[in-house]
């Protein structure tokens, strides 16, 4: 029904008007054709000055009154620093444009009612000006020259690449429908490799999990920049065509499929700061939920944002991410708290081609915790504490020595802690240790018994091979009679048989 009456409406309309023109054409007809034209022009020419006056008049206050939210005015300066750069060339070519904007259409709507048609009125013909061709030939020219240039300085800085050696934070954002997908090197500062072929739902990016540097790095779910620091942006498109885009910082570059762009930027202004710059301004003192006069201020809630701006389908709104940029210290601790991709995700999976074995960080990680168990013990000797304090400090496990199913063979990762220790035994030259083998219950108490024997000597064997003192050396194995846990369960027998070493003086 309702389109059926702004169907009605519409022809209606149209009636109206083709009456109006014939009643026009009849009067015409009626009062002469040429007293008609001229009226019209008349009061068509005025009408035209009327509309230049007003829509100038509209430009000006309508650009006035949304000053405040428009980038690179009011409170919303550039947070970078190239940004004020890019505004700078920004409001050179708005000057301008602007000049012309207003003298074009000024002309425009002048000469339509200066020269508008009468009885008396005679065109004059020119066929050529010298003067003329040469002035809006001129004039353009040199501007144009300028504004090339001008961008062309502009360009050069915006765009330049890091240095070598030069001290930045490296990142890498994935543009995919319909999100982004944040990576960051762990405590080694570098990016590791990646290979389209290597992409499946357990490795989104297509990470190589042969290459050590992928080992640390982690997958945020928001930008997080300290303030003051260099930051390459590594922008990388996965499917169809989109846009990295920090508007804040005029941080702006396509993200292209199958050719990795990049950007460089330093944030100037922590959220904070922003915050409280946005405080001044009035627009920002109200609620941010019109409905709810209890929701926090406008400026309590901004945040840096992270969009897509180029349309890249129906759900292109969902690619917003939160941009936080904080002090160096807030930075460190939000690094702290990070968890490695692969670790959380592939490490001893199926899809880790390592699975099994020890890698060269995990090695280094077990030395530092080997190092400082013994440290502890030694420290806290002279500290006063119970007997059984004492004895729980100075025995200790070795976790990662271990042996084959019913041997005293040592497995391949096992050497490893091993040699740690050989180098705890030379850095304390004056401590004897006993090495201690345990088993779990299964089987009977006299083979456990020489079992435990044999892998403790293994390893007594191992360090003399080492060039340790065999008197500072004293192996024992105890079976199964000391267990640490239930022996009714896989995890428990698993935490029974186990290796260690006790520090029996020092």
């Amino acid at each position: 029904m309702t389109a059926l009456i702004i169907g009605l409406s519409i022809l209606l309309l149209v009636i109206v008007i083709l009456q109006i023109s014939k009643l026009t054409d009849l009067y015409a007809r009626i009062r002469g054709e040429e007293e008609v034209d001229e009226r019209l022009n008349r009061s068509q020419g005025n009408a035209m000055i009327l509309f230049m006056v007003g829509f100038l008049t509209l430009c000006i206050i309508s650009a006035y009154w949304m000053r405040n939210y428009m980038l690179g005015y009011g409170p919303h300066k550039a947070a970078s620093a190239h940004g004020s750069t890019l505004d700078n060339l920004f409001n050179t070519t708005l000057l301008f444009t602007g000049i012309v904007f207003v003298i074009t259409h000024i002309a425009l709507f002048y000469f339509s009612w200066r020269y508008k048609k009468t009885k008396t009125s005679k065109a004059t013909h020119w066929s050529h000006n010298n003067t003329l061709e040469i002035v809006w030939s001129a004039i353009p020219a040199v501007v144009m020259t300028y504004l090339v240039i001008k961008g062309l300085l502009a360009w050069n800085a915006v765009m330049a690449d890091i240095k070598p050696g030069e001290e930045h934070i490296e990142i890498e954002a994935t543009g995919y429908q319909f999100a982004w997908h944040l990576r960051y090197p762990g405590a080694d500062g570098v990016i590791g490799t990646r290979k389209y072929t290597l992409i499946s739902a357990s490795n989104p990016l297509g990470q190589d999990w042969t290459d050590p540097h992928n080992y640390d790095d982690f997958h945020p779910d928001e930008l997080w920049l300290p303030v003051g620091k260099k930051v390459r942006v590594r922008i990388i498109a996965r499917d169809v065509l989109h846009n990295f885009f920090l508007p804040h910082f005029r941080v702006k570059m396509d993200a292209v499929p199958g050719l990795p762009t990049y950007f460089v930027f330093t944030p100037e202004k922590t959220t904070e700061d922003y915050r409280n710059e946005l405080r001044n301004y009035p627009e920002y003192n109200v609620p941010k939920d019109p409905s709810d006069p209890d929701s926090k201020m406008l400026w309590e809630e901004f945040n840096y944002e992270l969009a897509c701006a180029e349309l890249c389908g129906k759900s292109h709104y969902s690619m917003r991410r939160v941009v936080r940029i904080v002090s160096q210290e807030e930075y460190d601790a939000w690094l702290a708290k990070q968890q490695s991709y692969y670790q959380s995700t592939i490490r001893n999976t199926d899809d880790d081609p390592n699975k099994g074995k020890l890698l060269g960080y995990e090695m280094d990680r077990n030395r530092e915790a080997l190092n400082m168990a013994v440290d502890k013990a030694l420290v806290d000797a002279g500290i006063p504490m119970t007997a059984e304090e004492k004895a729980a400090l100075r025995l200790i496990p070795l976790d990662y020595v271990g042996f084959e199913t019913g041997s005293s063979v040592l497995t391949s990762q096992s050497t490893s802690q091993i040699d740690d220790l050989v180098g705890i035994l030379n850095r304390y030259p004056d401590i004897s240790i006993e090495i201690e083998g345990h088993t779990d219950s299964t089987g009977e108490v006299a083979a456990n018994q020489v079992l435990s024997q044999d892998r403790a000597q293994v390893i007594e064997n191992y360090l003399i091979e080492k060039g340790i003192a065999q008197g500072r050396l004293k192996a024992i194995g105890y079976g199964s009679s000391r267990p640490i846990d239930t022996n009714d369960t896989d995890e428990g027998r698993a935490k029974n048989r186990r290796t260690q070493f006790r520090i029996i003086s020092n």
